[in-house]
């Protein structure tokens, strides 16, 4: 799956009342379908939506399991030119929506990104006259009115009052920081860990390494750092967390430091994992990581010349196609029945799942004597070929 191979389809919408721009990028289809979220953030380009793309298909094919009910779709993503905090937004995103239905309907199924909440897609999809954002993987589906029933009663969960949706995520990238932890033969008392970023993924990250024993030092959102080198209270935090993510301060412990945003990368920590946005570490933040792992969170958060330097200094960094491919992966465990709608049964998957694909990773890059990520794509080209060779790239007949 090399950068340079070109995409399915590419599509530029441009917002006839605001001039924002909407893209739609289908990097490649199994059995005529692909799956990626959504996003919204100002600045959001063709090339940005293109990279997701691309990732959200090697991340499908590694989550592939011959014999599962789920078998994945290709990659694709979506993404609009706006401020989701603007009073334009949820107008500019319902008519997107509508611009996209005919894809929406038969070949794209996706859900929340960056920027929006699946409330904020579902009440667009709602007013564009669609049935629903994955509507087109109903035909697929064996009693699709039972598989709904049961990915709803997923989303009504709530584990210590967090909804389940918003804490699979963060799940599963703690699952994959701990299984790199002990590949790497690091305990996991006494590791000090960094959070930037402290939205749904961020947030339950930072729980569930603190649920491990992890010490976790520093978190960021969009208002600051908040440092203690003895450990955060993370559970506080998150009871006085807003609902896009930013931190009461009011609410610190008296031991808690105040930093500024650009000092995230200031704080002493053995484990860093970048929950934010993409390309928040460049080539000039590189120098600065004190982390011996990254583990990426965000969608793309580290760039490729940054990510070369730190490999050159001997830092490990679990990729995001692995290690945040939990929300993706949920849904359509839930939905098509691998997994029941509980805590227990989504949990128990996902560590399965990452201590599988983490150690994966791991061999691969031993055998190869490449970095994770490389070896991640080696993976993922070997599934998607197998994919594509089962089910194939085409919607089979007698599929509306």
């Amino acid at each position: 799956m090399s950068a340079r191979r070109g995409s399915y389809l590419s599509v530029t919408w441009t917002d006839e009342v605001t001039g924002s721009e909407g893209y739609l990028v289908v990097d490649r289809l199994v059995r005529g379908l692909a799956s990626g979220g959504l996003r919204m953030r100002a600045g959001c380009c063709l090339e940005e939506v293109r990279a997701l793309a691309e990732a959200m298909t090697r991340k499908e094919a590694l989550n592939y399991t011959p014999g599962a009910r789920y078998i994945p779709l290709g990659g694709a993503k979506g993404g609009i030119d706006c401020d989701p905090m603007s009073d334009d937004a949820q107008g500019v995103l319902t008519r997107y929506v509508l611009a996209m239905g005919p894809y929406l309907e038969r070949v794209w199924a996706t859900g929340e990104d960056l920027g929006l909440t699946q409330a904020m897609i579902d009440r667009a999809v709602t007013d564009a006259g669609l049935d629903s954002s994955i509507q087109a993987i109903y035909p697929y589906l064996d009693d699709p009115e039972r598989a709904r029933e049961r990915l709803a009663a997923g989303f009504a969960v709530s584990v210590d009052g967090i909804g389940l949706d918003t804490l699979v995520g963060g799940y599963g990238v703690a699952s994959a920081a701990l299984v790199a932890l002990d590949r790497l033969a690091r305990p996991r008392s006494g590791t000090r860990a960094f959070v930037q970023g402290f939205g749904s993924m961020g947030g339950a990250t930072a729980r569930y390494l603190a649920d491990a024993g992890v010490t976790v030092v520093g978190v960021s959102d969009v208002d600051g750092v908040i440092a203690n080198p003895d450990g955060l209270d993370v559970e506080r935090l998150l009871s006085h967390r807003g609902h896009l993510g930013g931190i009461d301060r009011s609410a610190l412990d008296t031991t808690d430091t105040q930093l500024p945003r650009d000092a995230w990368l200031d704080v002493d920590a053995e484990l860093l994992v970048p929950a934010a946005v993409s390309f928040a570490l460049d080539a000039g933040d590189a120098e600065r990581v004190r982390a011996g792992l990254v583990v990426e969170a965000a969608n793309l958060p580290v760039t490729p010349p940054a990510e070369a330097s730190l490999s050159a200094r001997g830092v490990t960094i679990v990729p995001d196609v692995v290690a945040n491919s939990a929300t993706n992966s949920w849904w359509w465990w839930t939905l098509f029945g691998d997994i029941g709608p509980t805590a227990d049964e989504a949990f128990a998957r996902i560590d399965t799942a990452m201590s599988d694909l983490v150690g994966r990773l791991f061999d691969r890059s031993a055998d190869d004597g490449t970095t994770l990520r490389a070896a991640a794509h080696a993976i993922a080209e070997e599934k998607h070929a197998d994919l594509v060779g089962r089910w194939g790239r085409q919607r089979p007949a007698g599929r509306r």
